[in-house]
């Protein structure tokens, strides 16, 4: 792997040098635009849409939308200037429980390995007081240009950086339907089956037990394609029919799972 950022992690007086590296791949099989006549590239050019000409990348700059045809124009001189004490470094603010933390706030995660020998004392101090501790750091830290809010944790003994979204990056959920389900009433054996469902489904999670059917299947494709052979479709899965009794639907799900274990 190839470090991303080096800096610091600061808290109290104790610094510990540190560098990040993406802790997450993304495996999609990647496509280019071509042209489906002769398999060519396409290109695309950057042009201005107000003289028609095109622009090199030194002629770039970022442009803010100020509404009523106004465009405010930023230079990386203008992002220079910004404040971001966090620059090279990765302030602690506190140590929360990370079940206080909702999931949906996170982002991308880094892993974190200490630079060297100096940096490996602390950085095992701050690893087994954490775990100890059953806390996670609540941080700042700016990347690429952006500082953000982020959590420092411990997973399979390396410290993890998860960077977070912002509280107003958050949508409220906002359902008309949801508000009429004071008017449902949901009767105590629909309740009592669901939970029988619940519990007859139970497991532990192994990540290892699932993968991306859609990109194994699309990986055949592309190899059949290679090799000359013919592109197999894969059956579609039977539809479902409509769910009108909710209690038989729950039995024989319930039914269906107990049979599944068994097997």
């Amino acid at each position: 792997m190839r470090s991303i950022w080096k800096g610091a992690i600061s808290f109290g007086l104790v610094s510990i040098a540190v560098r990040l590296y993406a802790a997450t791949e993304e495996k999609d099989i990647r496509f280019h635009q071509v042209h489906i006549s002769d398999g060519g590239r396409i290109k695309y050019q950057r042009v201005c849409s107000v003289d028609g000409e095109q622009v090199g990348y030194d002629q770039l700059a970022k442009g803010f939308d100020a509404g009523g045809g106004e465009i405010v124009v930023l230079t990386d001189a203008d992002f220079a200037d910004l404040p971001l004490s966090s620059s090279r470094a990765i302030d602690v603010l506190e140590f929360v429980p990370a079940d206080q933390i909702d999931p949906i706030l996170y982002s991308k995660a880094y892993y974190l390995e200490p630079d060297g020998a100096v940096g490996l004392k602390p950085y095992l101090l701050l690893r087994d007081a954490l775990v100890k501790a059953e806390r996670v750091g609540l941080v700042k830290v700016a990347l690429r240009q952006r500082e953000q809010l982020a959590t420092i944790r411990v997973r399979d003994d390396v410290l993890v950086l998860n960077t977070m979204l912002w509280p107003d990056e958050v949508r409220a959920p906002a359902f008309d339907v949801l508000s009429t389900a004071d008017d449902v009433q949901l009767r105590k054996q629909e309740l009592q089956m669901a939970g029988s469902l619940i519990e007859s489904m139970a497991g532990q999670f192994d990540p290892t037990e699932f993968a991306d059917a859609y990109r194994a299947a699309l990986q055949l494709v592309i190899e059949a394609k290679v090799e000359g052979r013919e592109v197999v479709k894969p059956p579609e899965p039977a539809e479902e029919a409509e769910v009108i009794d909710l209690m038989a639907a729950l039995r024989a799900s319930v039914e269906r799972a107990k049979a599944a274990r068994a097997a």
